[in-house]
């Protein structure tokens, strides 16, 4: 797909590998949406990169929708939809305080898990309207899962579970949006630098780095972006989940 004048939704875009997505779309000529939670940080972070900022609860059906019509109305509907609004949290099983906090669990899998279905739904539903660009495709959807999903360490039940979930409905969902010219791919990352990653001490940033086994450093926004760009212009990719990751496997803990 030529991005150029397309319309483009990102979710969790006012910062992380939302926001590399969103300016890696911006330059090659998309008109993007940052849906995001933090109002106030959407919007900042879009006059700083010539997007559009727009509140987001993605796990709400009524949020969600609103967002989606007031981006339409502004760069008219979008064909491309890049998840990436999502929660990290770490909580044993039973840990030293007693069972994990089921509240935590079901949170972590609304927002990551549901999140994710619910702007595809959604912004699938408005696609599928669009008339059929070269081949007959009308968008692209791409979904963000983790490496957790395949390696989860200790303590990353919820956080695995739920990125597990993203990848296995990625091949589903392909095979049926396939019939309306729509294409779903998902990017598992590795270690990448991210608010959740910018708290931690840099001994220990350090440490992650050099666990990766080639490039030995953590991964940037900008890379997991022009993976996004070319999912989208390479029109045979669909169905798939992508590690990006370094050819990293996590060890337990």
């Amino acid at each position: 797909m030529d991005l150029k004048g397309v319309a483009a939704l990102v979710t969790g875009g006012a910062s992380g590998l939302g926001r590399g997505t969103a300016e890696c779309l911006i330059k090659a000529g998309a008109k993007v949406a940052l849906l995001d939670l933090n109002k106030d940080q959407a919007e900042k972070t879009a006059k700083e990169i010539g997007a559009l900022g727009l509140a987001c609860d993605v796990a709400s059906a009524d949020s969600a929708a609103a967002a989606i019509a007031q981006a339409a109305s502004a760069h008219g509907p979008a064909r491309v939809l890049v998840n990436c609004a999502g929660i990290g949290v770490s909580a044993r099983t039973v840990g030293r305080d007693g069972p994990h906090k089921l509240e935590l669990f079901a949170k972590t899998i609304a927002v990551n898990l549901i999140g994710s279905f619910n702007m595809i739904r959604l912004a699938a539903a408005e696609m599928q309207k669009l008339p059929p660009l070269e081949h007959g495709e009308r968008g692209v959807i791409v979904n963000t899962a983790s490496v957790a999903a395949f390696d989860g360490q200790i303590g990353q039940a919820a956080y695995s579970a739920s990125k597990g979930g993203i990848v296995g409905m990625t091949l589903p969902i392909a095979r049926e949006l396939a019939a309306t010219g729509i294409r779903v791919l998902t990017i598992a990352p590795g270690i990448f630098s991210t608010p959740m990653l910018y708290q931690l001490p840099d001994e220990v940033k350090k440490s992650l780095a050099a666990s990766v086994p080639f490039p030995q450093r953590l991964g940037e926004a900008s890379e997991y972006g022009e993976m996004v760009l070319a999912i989208c212009r390479i029109q045979m990719l669909n169905g798939e989940v992508i590690r990006l990751d370094g050819a990293i496997r996590m060890a337990p803990r």
